[in-house]
């Protein structure tokens, strides 16, 4: 996007007294809009050519484009209330479409600019924050209706919090002014991050193949349920897209898993290492990744492993990103575990958002412990990533 305005020749940088493009506000407004209207497009003409696929026609456009605000809104934390219930499971895959294009609305202004210093990046990041949240009241004011009536304030609440942090984390990346404020904090900031970030997005790899192993297993399951629905029909296809976006969520239930506590399909199903109980579950075709019977399948045994492979991950990263004055190998183990603990918070926090709730009954709760996760977590990998992080140092400065 933003090599894109520099061509612009309204935009690009001019010379001194020159007359410049539209003012940095004015592109924050634009880049803003941008999300939410090619977001909510894209996902529209998604759901409009899935209908296509009913042979009874489907669901109308206006009902097609409704759907759509309602999938934008509960993947920035919003609320249906149902008539079975709060539905409140945001799709992780569309929230992170989301926050990846609030946060190049405020980084591509910021980079065009070439701005930085607090005041500059504040108003780019403010422009971006409330006109995100006015565009997502306007839409959950749209989209409610008698019988999926949208929870107004958590709508608008999440929107905020979504547009602060990809927004501010955009404007921050682009400005330069991350680095600086990670040097800001004592010791190795800069690796610190960048090694729990590593250690958490592998351990989400490993999570998503778990995932997808225990769906090829079950691949029978999976297509009786895709058939049941009517094969290619609307009904089918569309659920197919709801598990792929659900796919980070189905891996945040994995870290449970793997972490120890387990996690809940609802008041009747729960997984874990030490037990499987199973009840009703909705008919998506990712619930085929779970167990068949009350055993603990073995996959689920190896997936215990995945907490210290993202410790050795951080720790590996980590000491290949010390430098010279962070000290040597019994420092960088020292640090491996704050790395670790890193892990665990971030690992925690994306168990939080990807749980949720399906209804009042049996369904009122999805997902797994965040606390409980997080902690499990985070002294797995702190117990890792020490030995990995003081090895790796050694060898760096070998």
């Amino acid at each position: 996007m933003t090599s894109l305005l520099a061509r612009l020749p309204t935009l690009a940088p001019g010379a001194p007294g020159e007359r410049r493009g539209p003012a940095a506000g004015w592109l924050a407004a634009a880049t803003t809009l941008a999300v939410s209207v090619v977001g909510l497009l894209g996902l529209g003409l998604a759901l409009v050519v899935v209908q296509t696929l009913d042979p009874d026609g489907g669901l109308p456009v206006g009902s097609s484009a409704r759907l759509a605000g309602q999938l934008w809104l509960l993947a920035q934390g919003g609320e249906l209330e149902l008539p079975s219930g709060p539905l409140r499971l945001a799709p992780l895959l569309l929230t992170a479409g989301v926050a990846w294009g609030l946060s190049r609305a405020a980084g591509s202004v910021v980079a065009l600019r070439e701005l930085s210093g607090p005041g500059p990046l504040a108003r780019v990041l403010a422009v971006v924050v409330v006109l995100h949240t006015a565009a997502t009241a306007a839409l959950a004011l749209a989209v409610s209706t008698p019988g999926a009536s949208v929870a107004l304030l958590r709508s608008v609440l999440g929107a905020l919090v979504l547009a602060v942090l990809a927004g501010g984390l955009g404007a921050v990346r682009e400005s330069g002014a991350g680095a600086g404020l990670a040097d800001r904090f004592p010791g190795p900031g800069r690796a610190l991050v960048r090694a729990a970030v590593a250690g958490t997005l592998a351990l989400a790899a490993c999570c998503t193949a778990v995932v997808s192993v225990a769906l090829v297993d079950d691949v029978d399951g999976a297509g009786r349920l895709v058939s049941g629905l009517g094969g290619a029909s609307a009904g089918a296809a569309g659920l197919v897209g709801l598990s792929v976006l659900l796919l980070p969520n189905a891996a945040a239930a994995v870290m449970g898993l793997a972490a120890g506590p387990g996690f809940l399909v609802g008041a009747g199903t729960f997984v874990s290492t030490g037990g499987v109980t199973l009840g009703s579950v909705p008919a998506l075709p990712l619930m085929a990744a779970l167990p068949d019977t009350q055993a603990v399948p073995l996959l689920a045994f190896l997936a215990q492993a995945l907490p210290v492979v993202a410790g050795l991950v951080a720790g590996l990263v980590l000491g290949r990103r010390l430098g010279d004055a962070d000290g040597g190998a019994l420092t960088a183990g020292l640090w491996g575990v704050v790395a670790g603990v890193g892990v665990g918070v971030l690992c925690g926090l994306w168990v939080l958002v990807a749980g949720g709730r399906l209804g009042d009954a049996g369904l009122a709760e999805v997902g797994a412990p965040a606390l409980a996760t997080g902690l499990s977590i985070a002294a797995q990998a702190g117990i890792a990533a020490a030995p990995a992080a003081a090895v790796s140092r050694w060898r760096s400065r070998r």
